[in-house]
């Protein structure tokens, strides 16, 4: 006999205005209570040092998990001078120290070299995995921890006030895979002293936005709140996700096929000029991310949603 699973099939995607202390999977777990959904993932961890937009898929939803990793992200973050840590942050012990303060012109200075396609090292306190295991747990352990540089990009980065000698904020919008806590190591070094990151804030994240975005504890208290909606009037449809995606529409016998896993035939006069990836969608419902390939669209992902 089959098992029922706990909780209700909650579909769709809510931001959450993450606080600092907790960690992106104990987010998680209070918006999958808060919904009492099935099923919830996150596309994108962030510190729990960190704030900010958190994106949380529910139900069918986390099946676009994938596309929302590759997003564009933003950052605001701010750098403490004089100091560098083992973490990157302000949690970790210092490594190194300066006496030294970059001004605002040599700050601006730097900044071209940090535009663009750049090699970057991962800090050792991060999830990568090394030998099957994270990176963050060999050094906590006390091992020396050496990872290979990786190519990401930054798509722009502003020095946007400066509270004082000691620390600089900063915007930036970047690729996946870019460590806000390496870029302030790497910028320290540049300007010839140490520096850390001593604030980091998500401002977005692909398609979902600071606007968008609610307080965790402001969304748990909604969960108590009767009668409904509570806390689903901030669930956004699960093709949000999608926003760069194209969409077609397919008839009710071709949503079938889909969702059996089938292909369906594009061919002839009328067959769409398309490529990749596209949302297969009946009378405005998701139906299937599919591949178009050959004159057909063949499924990826199914979406199993209830009518």
């Amino acid at each position: 006999m089959s098992r029922r699973k706990k909780g209700e099939a909650v579909t769709g995607w809510v931001v959450v205005d993450k606080p600092l202390g907790p960690t992106s999977s104990d987010v998680v777990n209070r918006v999958r209570r808060a919904f009492n959904a099935q099923k919830a993932g996150h596309a994108g961890t962030l510190d729990p040092l960190a704030t900010g937009i958190l994106p949380i898929a529910l139900g069918e939803a986390t099946k676009t998990v994938p596309f929302m990793i590759d997003a564009v992200k933003g950052y605001r973050f701010t750098i403490c001078f004089g100091a560098e840590t083992s973490t990157g942050d302000a949690e970790g012990e210092v490594t190194a120290e300066s006496p030294r303060r970059p001004t605002d012109a040599g700050i601006e200075a730097i900044l071209p070299r940090f535009r663009g396609p750049i090699e970057q090292v991962p800090p050792a306190f991060s999830a990568i995995k090394v030998d099957g295991e994270r990176a963050y747990a060999r050094a906590r352990a006390g091992e020396v921890v050496e990872l290979a540089a990786r190519r990401v990009e930054i798509h722009e980065i502003a020095l946007i006030s400066r509270p004082g000698p000691d620390h600089a904020e900063f915007e930036i919008s970047c690729s996946k895979g870019t460590y806000v806590r390496s870029l302030a190591r790497d910028l320290g070094r540049a300007l010839g002293t140490a520096a850390h990151v001593s604030a980091l804030r998500r401002t977005r994240h692909g398609p979902f936005r600071e606007a968008a975005a609610i307080p965790l504890d402001k969304l748990c208290a909604l969960g108590h709140i009767a009668p409904a909606p509570g806390p689903r009037v901030h669930l956004l449809p699960l093709e949000t996700a999608l926003d760069d995606i194209p969409a077609m529409a397919v008839s009710g016998d071709d949503a079938a096929r889909l969702r059996k896993g089938q292909g369906v035939l594009l061919r002839g006069r009328d067959a769409p000029i398309l490529s990749g990836s596209v949302l297969a969608t009946h009378r405005g419902d998701p139906v299937a991310l599919t591949e178009y390939r050959q004159g057909e669209l063949r499924p990826v992902r199914v979406f199993n949603l209830a009518n």
